[in-house]
């Protein structure tokens, strides 16, 4: 069975590899040559940090230089507006530079699921014109230390620029996958306190668990501004019961069994456990032994503490 789905998930990508091939050939071949006087033609396009568009383009040679300029994303009935950047260049191209905000959250384009399409409107004196914004080539990952953003860190929402048949660009955003986002870890003397928010789910009656081999505690959450959620656990309960280290993960759970791992995942690092480390504490729970506490994040980005009994001295 899954060898079997091992084939299909390879065929449906050469389908769509395939797919992408002839789109590309139809665009270049056909669209492009028809439409290259009547559109802007997008040399950049990006969504970086999750949920903000960058675009440059380049006008046709028969737009003058306009008063103003802004972007249009139209979805269904609804139209959002953003200023654009009209310029020159030394060789007498009108280029264009804008931005575009996505989520209400972040003061920009209140989205939701869906595609959204994107024009360039001109403004000279009453005289306005819209150009659809071609794009040719799709964004490429880049390699190196970061990654683009798959997701929007303040929402969950996943936001990706895409195109139509004819080439027109095009903004498509996702729902926030189901998951519990860390925001801050607190270590102090008395125990382990987490600020998580979680996105793309809703949890009735929630409460977190920190679970161990064989061992489970069960805590209390509280809400608190901004939707961030506080979850905390005194260390005393989380000491080991052998002389060998223990590997707490951390889950929020609703009372309808759902049970969302707590980690951090909207992000653009590519290694998570490096560039997210934090350092080991020494803590001594009241009449106890003293512990290192070391919390980190593993290479899939879930949290984990691990909490391992100092040696006694001899």
């Amino acid at each position: 069975m899954m060898l079997r789905r091992a084939h299909l998930r390879a065929a449906s990508r050469r389908a769509a590899a395939l797919a992408a091939a002839l789109r590309s050939r139809l665009l270049l071949r056909v669209f492009l040559p028809l439409r290259s006087g009547r559109t802007a033609r997008l040399r950049y396009a990006a969504v970086l940090d999750g949920h903000t568009v960058n675009l440059h383009a380049e006008l046709p040679g028969t737009v003058r230089l306009p008063d103003r300029a802004e972007l249009v994303l139209k979805r269904g009935r609804q139209r959002y507006e953003s200023p654009a950047r009209i310029y020159e260049d030394p060789e007498g191209r009108l280029l264009m530079d804008a931005v575009l905000l996505l989520g209400a959250e972040v003061g920009g384009a209140p989205v939701t699921a869906g595609r959204g399409q994107i024009r360039l409107r001109l403004i000279t004196g009453r005289r306005t014109r819209q150009l659809p914004l071609l794009l040719v080539d799709l964004p490429v990952p880049y390699e190196g230390p970061t990654k683009p953003m798959t997701a929007s860190g303040v929402t969950g929402q996943r936001h990706r620029i895409g195109r139509s048949v004819t080439g027109n660009a095009r903004v498509v955003t996702a729902d926030a996958r189901p998951g519990a986002e860390v925001v801050k870890v607190h270590i102090t003397h008395a125990g382990i306190a987490v600020d998580f928010r979680v996105l793309g789910a809703r949890l009735d009656d929630p409460h977190a668990e920190f679970l161990a081999s064989g061992r489970r505690l069960r805590q209390p959450v509280a809400a608190g501004e901004d939707g961030i959620i506080r979850v905390e656990v005194p260390l005393e309960d989380m000491e080991p019961r052998r002389t060998r280290p223990e590997h707490w993960d951390v889950a929020v759970c609703g009372a309808s069994g759902a049970r969302l791992r707590l980690g951090r995942r909207l992000h653009d690092v590519r290694n998570p456990l490096r560039v997210f480390a934090m350092r080991t504490t020494v803590i001594a729970p009241p009449g106890r032994r003293p512990l290192l506490v070391q919390p980190r994040y593993t290479s899939a980005g879930n949290l984990r503490v691990t909490c391992t009994p100092m040696p006694e001295a001899g």
